[in-house]
């Protein structure tokens, strides 16, 4: 059995686990996730931004098969 793992990254939590949910094609009830990075926008939302990144993992009863 293959499970799916990917890693996403985007502006905020809520944006990376849009485009994780978007690129897997399943919705947010079949996957579990894992926040890894926490999205900030730095001093005045100039300097030292980051990308929030999370973790999505694909649970095993979710209706897809990779066969």
């Amino acid at each position: 059995m293959l499970i799916k793992i990917i890693d996403v990254s985007g502006a905020t939590v809520k944006d990376a686990i849009k485009k994780a949910l978007k690129k897997l094609s399943v919705t947010r009830s079949q996957v579990e996730v894992k926040v890894l990075a926490e999205g900030n926008k730095g001093l005045f939302g100039m300097n030292g931004s980051r990308r929030a990144k999370v973790r999505v993992t694909l649970k095993e009863h979710s209706g897809q098969c990779s066969t």
